[in-house]
């Protein structure tokens, strides 16, 4: 067999094995590793055709299993490539050719077994990365009533599941955290139809849950003297900050901040919030460089700065993380209310851009810059079930409230018409069907009538972004 013939066999049965053994003479050998090869084929393209939210969910709770077994084909695949070459019997080869051959099977089968080793590597850090930011296992709905002879309902019983998104600085000279940016997301557990009900860090006077030893505290809302400085640190965002301050109001017990504020944003939403995830707002731009950019129509300049020597300049172009966060969280010649609806837009097209491709390439750079992100107390056996969820609202129709004036007043709101919007939001998030291109229905010359903002302020997600 010529040099020529060595490397080409070796080469083909890198991408079919079996076909350097039969070509051999090693008859039972090449047709046992095609038939393992067609049958693995086979389970791919079984898998890539009924692969679901389901299936993906399943495979979090696989991770090390999936990665040692990356590497275990790695190793086989390169252990065949090897086999193989001897089984060509290199040896009647001159010796110049010998060294030529091995080299360049040994190099082959290296770049073999690096793809494999590539995603056992990404697997494990998706792995670190999960049990870094969830919480232990539990099931806090397990106190729920289950139906015998059904299987385990993941949501026992519940249509919705609410978690509340939370954005804030850390600082270390700080007790707690300041939570600047506060989003509830109510999701349909059917369906994936969500409604993402937005808080003005300034609320004032906010109300606690009746019975809690918060509202034993301020019977008649949050408020605290002025600061010196005549700013105030008793408004929402200052909720979980003060609580973690005051352990002395919970009997001693620490750490009360995250409860607290989930038990007052429900309150005042009228839900009940399941669990909470806060991301550190500096750290989301880590995560918007992890997917490579964000692309933004930014509809004005937008100046920040200590000493206004920053600029998000207006039109549509790809943003890198730090500028996405400058246009989100200004207040630079701008307001409270301006800043939520921009970090919304930044929140809208990151559900729209954050496409399976793109989390799959650099999911590496995502993982890595997820585990420093964010915190949460949602339970790690949770996952598996949320995972599905979270592909069913990338496809379903997210829209949003903001509760900012001139909606609601911040000095002085009225905590019974929010929840009564949030409720009607929320039913009608059960049947609303995703908004069509035009304002004007295909064969109509009149419009429909427009629901004024008083009467139903929901909007879809991406409303008010993008024009310039």
């Amino acid at each position: 067999m010529s040099t020529g013939a060595v490397l080409g066999w070796t080469l083909l049965s890198a991408l079919v094995p079996g076909a350097g053994h039969l070509r051999a003479g090693w008859r039972r050998t090449g047709l046992a590793l095609l038939g393992c090869y067609a049958a693995g084929l086979l389970a791919v393209l079984l898998v890539v055709l009924t692969a679901d939210g389901d299936l993906f969910g399943a495979a979090v709770n696989w991770l090390q299993t999936i990665a040692v077994g990356a590497l275990l084909l790695g190793l086989a695949w390169f252990a065949l490539i090897v086999h193989t070459f001897i089984v060509l019997n290199p040896g009647r080869l001159p010796q110049n050719a010998q060294i030529l051959t091995g080299t360049l099977a040994g190099l082959l089968a290296v770049a073999v077994i690096a793809p494999f080793a590539l995603a056992a590597q990404t697997v494990f850090t998706a792995h670190s990365a999960i049990d870094n930011i969830f919480a232990p296992d539990e099931n806090p709905m397990a106190d729920r009533p289950q139906q015998q002879g059904r299987p385990a309902d993941p949501w026992a019983g519940r249509q919705r599941v609410n978690i509340l998104l939370l954005g804030g600085d850390a600082d270390t000279h700080r007790t707690g955290v300041r939570t600047d940016s506060m989003n509830l997301a109510s999701i349909d557990v059917a369906s994936g139809n969500t409604v993402l009900m937005s808080l003005p860090r300034n609320l004032e006077n906010v109300r606690f849950r009746p019975g809690t030893p918060m509202a034993e505290r301020f019977p008649n809302g949050f408020r605290l003297p002025a600061d010196p400085g005549g700013g105030r640190s008793d408004l929402l965002n200052s909720v979980w900050e003060y609580a973690d301050a005051h352990p002395e109001i919970f009997g001693g017990r620490t750490h009360q901040g995250a409860k607290v504020l989930m038990e007052t944003i429900g309150h005042t939403l009228g839900v009940k919030v399941d669990w909470y995830a806060l991301v550190n707002m500096w750290g989301f731009a880590k995560l918007i460089d992890a997917i490579g950019g964000v692309t933004l129509t930014v509809e004005r300049d937008v100046v920040f700065g200590k000493y206004n020597e920053g600029l998000v300049k207006a039109g549509t172009r790809k943003l890198n993380g730090g500028d996405a966060m400058w246009y989100a969280r200004s207040r630079t010649y701008s307001d409270d209310y301006t800043r939520m609806r921009r970090q919304r837009c930044v929140i809208a097209a990151l559900l729209d851009q954050a496409d399976p491709a793109t989390v799959l390439t650099r999911f590496n750079k995502i993982a890595l810059a997820t585990k420093e992100l964010i915190r949460t107390d949602i339970p790690r056996n949770m996952l598996a079930h949320l995972v599905p969820l979270a592909l069913k609202v990338k496809n379903a129709k997210v829209s949003s409230i903001q509760f900012v004036p001139p909606l609601i007043s911040t000095g002085y709101p009225d905590w019974d018409k929010i929840r009564q919007i949030s409720t009607k939001a929320i039913r009608d998030s059960v049947t609303r069907r995703p908004a069509v291109a035009s304002a004007t229905p295909t064969g109509s010359s009149t419009p429909k009538p427009r629901k004024t903002a008083s009467l139903d302020p929901t909007k879809s997600l991406g409303d008010g972004c993008g024009v310039l």
